[in-house]
């Protein structure tokens, strides 16, 4: 049963379903394109073969597609890979009249373009995928429109995926200690299960958006921010240049989306942000590993099994991770299950937001589990705290996997805003905990030497993880304040001072900043493809702290101003972004912007 992502409601970020134009698209490409399509929506198109043509734009995880209207033939009209920057024009097309014009939202794409290139249909049914290249890195900087289209409107963005192989829910060796060494690539996953999932991409990796929400009025003092951001821009895109040595020229791409309550910029925005963070990741072959992606043949063929037998699956394993008094082991098993299922399974994340038992759960478990860490019984041994502590990191990796590429799912919504936002405000608080969590008791103090050493990496462990996490929601809640039907106290405010209600969130940020501070201090040691994203994240929530909540703005602008003005530089930070990680540009953009407000 074929899975419809984003075509199944109108509520929110969800487009409207067309049945016409989705038999079209089951029928005229392939399936592992067909099940990653996000969104659709009809747009007035000018590209460099087409000029003020009524067509269907459909977004994948990896290319924006054309379609004629009424259905008849499809075209990739970009690669992901090849974005340079999007951007929203505010005029008012002269080609539109009455209401269209007043309500079109304008987006240009600008792409790198092969010269010579011609024109091709991607992901047909029948056509062999060509091998890419590396993905290169993304350009954002501020571009003049050109003489015909002088003055446009708005620019939108999307994904990309690669397709994988079928692979197997599997889960973990037997201790939780063993886990982790697991992970580290020394022990090889057992327990599989009877039968596949299919697996069109590994799925979700840090779903970014836009810096601020759209429509805040700036600040002032921001007016520093752009021409710092682009002089660090500017610099990468002459790099850019140079590598490419004039084997490629500029293109761009116009949708005129002609509806005021038109969803396509936040799915190509979504999207592109969330193909630079998974495509950085898997340059990592470690991370490919885990996936089962690095054995993959490029043409080995799909193995694909039913949304039903899919569901059958999910259903035995959300039983057995809801039954009552089932061991600490035996509950990091199954969610290691979960885990591995939802990365390699799009049907799966979709499944967990329909269940109504499973998020509660889940949110429950770190809730427990991070309370019982950090004021542990007096039988507790190290090794159990130890073992709470994995367990609140998978869970917290668990639930920010959830979150990943599923704005299209309006269970998630549904969840997340019942009871004004309920779950999501104990979701918030339950993830937060003190840096600083050792015994204060005198005569706990021979027992707090021989935790720290363990407890300490552990501990660094999760708090990247939970501000993975935390990154996730203010991404949802960026994307609330974008659309008029979501409730309206679902923002980044919203979100922000929620957690300012924790006692331990100042320190909690102020390990966030340290953290960035230390990645960014001194020329040395380039940053791995994980290290580059999580910067990325990081750097995304202390923005947030500093646009949205003057309480916590405040605060690290107090405790940080020296440390960014001394130790953080933007040509050390250069050295450290490689420019064939996708995720460096907008990194880069996000260093300067951040520097600029802590400093102001």
């Amino acid at each position: 049963m074929p899975v419809f992502m984003a075509r199944t409601d109108t509520d929110g970020l969800l487009c409207r379903r067309n049945s016409k134009l989705d038999s079209f698209l089951r029928r005229n490409t392939e399936r592992c394109v067909y099940e990653r399509i996000r969104a659709y929506e009809p747009c007035v198109v000018i590209s460099e073969t087409v000029n003020k043509v009524f067509m269907y734009v459909v977004l994948s995880d990896d290319s924006v597609y054309l379609v004629e209207y009424p259905p008849r033939t499809i075209q990739e009209a970009v690669s992901f890979r090849d974005v340079l920057d999007i951007e929203l024009v505010n005029d008012l097309p002269d080609f539109l009249s009455g209401r269209e014009r007043e309500h079109s939202q304008h987006i240009r794409v600008v792409y790198a373009s092969p010269k010579h290139a011609g024109k091709r249909v991607a992901g047909a049914r029948g056509e062999k995928a060509r091998p890419r290249p590396p993905p290169s890195p993304s350009r954002r900087n501020t571009r003049s429109a050109s003489p015909s289209l002088k003055g446009l409107g708005s620019v939108l963005l999307s994904t990309r995926s690669d397709p994988s192989e079928s692979v197997r829910w599997r889960a973990t060796p037997s201790s939780l200690r063993n886990s982790r060494e697991e992970d580290e690539g020394e022990r090889t996953l057992k327990q599989m299960r009877s039968t596949s999932c299919p697996s069109p991409n590994l799925q979700g990796l840090r779903l970014p958006l836009t810096l601020s929400d759209p429509g805040e009025p700036g600040e002032a003092s921001e007016d520093l921010i752009p021409s710092r951001r682009d002089s660090v821009l500017s610099r990468l895109v002459k790099r850019v240049v140079a590598e490419r040595g004039g084997e490629e020229k500029e293109a761009e791409l116009h949708l005129y989306a002609v509806s005021l309550t038109s969803r396509i910029y936040l799915h190509l925005q979504s999207s592109w942000n969330s193909y630079m963070i998974r495509s950085t990741l898997m340059l990592d072959p470690l991370y490919r590993k885990r996936c089962s992606l690095s054995s993959c043949s490029p043409t080995q063929k799909q193995c694909y099994i039913s949304w039903e037998r899919t569901a059958c699956l999910f259903r035995q394993l959300s039983g057995e991770l809801l039954q009552g008094g089932i061991s600490l082991e035996s509950l990091y098993l199954l969610l290691q299950e979960l885990h591995t299922a939802a990365h390699r399974d799009i049907t799966v994340k979709k499944l967990f937001w329909r269940s109504s038992e499973l998020c509660p759960f889940l949110v429950d478990t770190l809730e427990d589990a991070l309370q019982r860490f950090q004021r542990p019984a007096q039988e507790d041994s190290r090794s159990h705290r130890a073992d709470r502590l994995l367990l609140c990191t998978l869970v917290a990796e668990t639930l920010a996997l959830m979150f990943q590429e599923m704005e299209v799912e309006p269970a998630r919504l549904h969840m997340l805003t019942a009871n004004k936002g309920a779950l999501t405000k104990r979701l918030l608080l339950a993830l937060v905990c003190d840096p600083e969590i050792w015994p204060r008791d005198p005569a706990e103090v021979s027992l707090q030497k021989s935790l720290q050493a363990e407890l300490q990496d552990l501990l660094a462990e999760y708090l990247d993880t939970a501000s993975a996490l935390l990154f996730e929601v203010v991404v949802l809640s960026q994307q609330a304040n974008c659309t008029p039907s979501f409730e309206h106290f679902l923002t980044v405010g919203w979100v922000l001072k929620t957690l300012q209600s924790h006692h331990s969130i100042l320190p909690f940020v102020s390990h966030l900043a340290r953290r960035v501070v230390s990645v960014l201090s001194g020329p040395q040691l380039v940053l791995d493809p994980a290290q580059a994203v999580l910067l990325y994240q990081q750097c995304r929530i202390l923005l947030a702290c500093l646009q949205h909540n003057a309480a916590l703005g405040q605060h690290i602008r107090a405790e940080f101003r020296e440390e960014f003005r001394y130790y953080v530089k933007m040509s050390w930070a250069e050295e450290k972004l490689p420019l064939h990680y996708p995720i460096s540009q907008s990194t880069l953009g996000l260093i300067a912007q951040l520097q600029c407000m802590v400093l102001r």
